[in-house]
């Protein structure tokens, strides 16, 4: 990887130049993108994250957006800080920490952060995980067989194993491509941590909750007991 940095007045870029010739604005920009016929989908969820083609790959662009109570006053805005802190250049760099090792995510693009007064707004451009599906959407449709569910836990073991702490780890957020390769996604406010189990532990509450929440909410979800028990006996067998 080739961490490059831009700066022009509010905008500031980071972006990998071995993936990218040049990143400019007009890069995170939907509009712009759209009329240049570059825009492929889009998909909703706290915002709206959109798949693009850059330079003939394929990417997904995520503006930051608030959750919770707050997110109805500042919505997409963020407290200034320092460009190392913000939201973007941690998920951007943790990424790119995390390909190194190995991981299943996806690779770091660019990251864009626009400052304004004691505010900043950011974007996240990262390659797409083709063909794949996220586990809340599959599981209203096929179940997973043991293996699967196996594979998933053995999946989450490793980032466990390498410290990494996942600040949002739900159904929405793991990924299933069709040859049964699990990724992880979205890794907002994730970070490096020492080996304590309990925030270990705390992580996989956080998934096991998700995925009795959409139990309720869905006629038709392919969880139960037995499926987490599954996928524990497979984080249980790796190493520490």
């Amino acid at each position: 990887m080739n961490p490059t940095e831009k700066h022009s007045g509010a905008q500031h870029i980071l972006y990998d130049a071995e993936l990218l010739h040049d990143a400019t604005p007009h890069l995170f920009d939907p509009q712009r993108l759209e009329r240049a016929g570059a825009l492929r989908g889009s998909a909703e969820g706290r915002g709206t994250t959109h798949f693009i083609e850059l330079e003939g790959e394929q990417y997904v662009l995520r503006h930051y957006r608030r959750g919770g109570r707050i997110a109805t006053l500042l919505e997409d805005r963020y407290l200034r800080t320092t460009l190392a802190r913000s939201r973007a250049w941690c998920e951007w760099h943790l990424l790119a920490k995390l390909v190194g090792l190995d991981l299943p995510v996806p690779r770091p693009a660019a990251a864009r952060v626009v400052t304004s007064g004691p505010f900043y707004r950011a974007d996240l451009i990262t390659r797409r995980i083709e063909n794949s599906q996220p586990l809340s959407q599959r599981l209203q449709s096929t179940p997973l067989n043991e293996e699967q569910w196996r594979t998933a836990g053995i999946c989450i073991r490793r980032f466990h194993k390498q410290g990494v702490y996942h600040a949002d780890l739900n159904a929405h957020n793991i990924l299933l491509n069709p040859a049964g390769k699990f990724h992880l996604i979205d890794f907002d406010k994730g970070e490096i941590r020492d080996g304590n189990r309990h925030w270990r532990e705390a992580n996989l509450a956080r998934l096991r909750r998700s995925l009795d929440k959409l139990s309720r909410q869905h006629h038709l979800f392919h969880f139960n007991d037995s499926c987490w028990q599954i996928l524990m006996d497979g984080w249980r067998s790796q190493p520490a």
